[in-house]
């Protein structure tokens, strides 16, 4: 089997301005960056107007597994499914984090036959516009030490200083530091770094329609408290205008294409289980001018980026999805199993119909969690050769009975778009059939606990909710702020619906426990931190990052 890179590399790209012109954009509304990639104007929208909008259809998973959903490969094939039955379609998702690219996790452009190219590119530096964002993130770090250490004319205090640095790297090393020290190099204190996708200018970057509104944004960030318990913002330590003279390119979504030539925007990479882990709206809103169906995809599962996409995501965008799709594979369900998916002699690739049917439950639980926002799902199977018959159609059936419109078979690693021609027929037949009925899951005006609990006890079906003593003083404080009716936005483990990683398919009886609470005032949310959430990952013991090497020729190698 070909690796993802060597598929891709076989594969020439289009120039961008044909796959910008087969979509109806004048070349001069493109930024070319290279021949391969391109940065839309955002004036673009003034023109487009008075067009309707297409289909919206979000993807999202089951709680990840090792094995893997393949979520972005799924996305990618979908979007090259429908070109492939004759719809106009544009693919949107997050750019990748370099960190989990050279960590564990690697990239993000697809896989197989359903891929995004140049995938080298995606995969590392793309645009630029990680780089900004941590430019911007450290510009204002900077300005607030300098600020402290000329005579502190705000009267920060030193103790309740909330902004850290960022950096695009997986470094654990970095996650607890003491700056300043040594005689002249400004007020020593504690901080720490976190990986630049979990920056609040990076979810600001995903959740702003404008450079307007980018630039409000910027100024409402929450830097600081004064020794009186007032905020500081940005825009008190007069780093505002310039962290978003450093963002005007960024703003600008990306154009690339995938390996059949369907345009894909690619633009931002808010992370899903510490932000609200979804691509930018303004990508979303050009996009569906100009398609007839646009895919975009939610981090991690449906009870992550997914609930953020509804619930945050969508209000501020004031888009309405039409449909969902919910990845799944045999082998991921398997691994649900409480009694089998532990267990390292589980053969994941053989048939196995008692482990697959203890980790059904999940995908029951994050079918049931989509359809709380009265939006049809339809399941996607990514299907592997190793799977029974049997297998796909205890999957099925299973899936239907929980709600889902319907179950289809998914080949698109393998095939590309014509093995997803059966999943886009489907979603048109959901979309056709069940007229979406979105809604968020609570009120904005709603109490802070209340939307909290809300989310443990319905998207997560937590038992009880317990608030440690820090956590309450901060409810209290960012209430008593005016921040009171901005939306939640959970941070938790990806690793179970539930905030305790060892809990597998539908975890029940449990309680989830408020550690701290966090306000992005920014990006317009507040984020409650469930168990131990590391903001700043680390690398494992063989990080993929030491396979990827350069020839002599400039030409990548080990990118998955």
């Amino acid at each position: 089997m070909p690796s993802d890179i060597d598929i891709a590399q076989q594969v020439q790209p289009k120039p961008i301005v044909e796959i910008a012109a087969s979509l109806g954009i004048d070349a001069s509304y493109i930024e070319q960056y290279g021949p391969y990639k391109g940065k839309i104007r955002l004036d673009i929208e003034d023109t487009l107007a008075d067009r309707p909008d297409g289909k919206y259809v979000v993807v999202t998973a089951i709680t990840p597994t090792p094995p893997g959903e393949g979520k972005t490969t799924t996305t990618v094939g979908l979007g090259q499914a429908f070109a492939s039955i004759g719809r106009r379609s544009i693919v949107a998702i997050r750019q990748p984090s370099l960190g989990p690219v050279f960590g564990a996790k690697g990239g993000a452009a697809g896989g197989g036959q359903a891929q995004i190219i140049p995938m080298e590119d995606l995969n590392l530096h793309f645009t630029g516009d990680a780089h900004a964002v941590t430019a911007a993130h450290n510009l204002c770090a900077a300005f607030l030490d300098n600020l402290l250490h000329h005579d502190n004319p705000l009267n920060i205090d030193v103790n309740n200083v909330t902004w850290r640095r960022v950096l695009d790297v997986n470094d654990r090393s970095l996650r607890e530091i003491v700056t300043g020290l040594g005689a002249g190099n400004g007020l020593p204190r504690e901080t720490g770094f976190d990986i630049t996708a979990a920056s609040e200018v990076m979810a600001i970057l995903a959740l702003a329609v404008s450079y307007a509104d980018l630039r409000e944004r910027l100024g409402r960030i929450v830097v600081a408290y004064t020794t009186d318990r007032k905020p500081v913002t940005a825009e008190d330590i007069g780093a505002a205008g310039a962290m978003s003279a450093l963002l005007a390119d960024a703003l600008k979504p990306n154009l690339v294409q995938t390996l059949e030539h369907t345009p894909a925007l690619v633009h931002a990479g808010p992370f899903g289980n510490i932000a609200h882990g979804n691509s930018s709206i303004l990508a979303d809103r050009i996009g569906l001018k100009l398609a007839d169906v646009l895919i975009t995809e939610a981090g991690f599962g449906a009870d992550l980026g997914g609930e953020k996409f509804f619930n945050i995501k969508c209000r501020a965008s004031g888009l309405t999805p039409d449909a969902a799709v919910l990845v799944v594979t045999a082998r991921a369900l398997k691994s649900h199993s409480p009694t089998h998916g532990s267990s390292d002699s589980l053969d994941i690739g053989s048939e196995n119909i008692e482990a697959l049917r203890e980790g059904i439950p999940n995908m029951e639980k994050q079918i049931e969690n989509v359809r709380l926002f009265g939006v049809p799902v339809v399941v996607a199977i990514n299907r592997f050769p190793t799977d029974t018959q049997d297998e796909l159609d205890l999957i099925k059936s299973a899936a239907k009975a929980a709600g889902a419109f319907d179950a289809v078979e998914s080949h698109v690693h393998a095939e590309g778009g014509p093995g997803g021609a059966d999943l886009a027929r489907a979603l048109e037949r959901a979309m056709a059939e069940v007229p979406s009925a979105y809604r968020p899951l609570y009120d904005l005006h709603a109490p802070i606990k209340d939307k909290i609990e809300t989310i443990a006890r319905e998207v997560y079906g937590a038992d009880g909710i317990t608030y440690a003593p820090a956590a309450n003083r901060q409810i209290r404080r960012f209430t008593s702020l005016g921040y009171g009716d901005l939306p939640v936005c959970m941070a938790k483990t990806h690793l179970s619906i539930s905030a305790n990683p060892n809990l597998k398919a539908r975890p029940s009886g449990f309680d989830v426990t408020v550690r701290e609470v966090r306000l992005s005032a920014g990006a317009g949310f507040v984020y409650p931190l469930l168990g131990e959430i590391r903001t700043m990952p680390g690398l494992g013991a063989s990080p993929s990052g030491a396979g990827i090497n350069i020839d002599d020729a400039g030409r990548i190698s080990g990118l998955f």
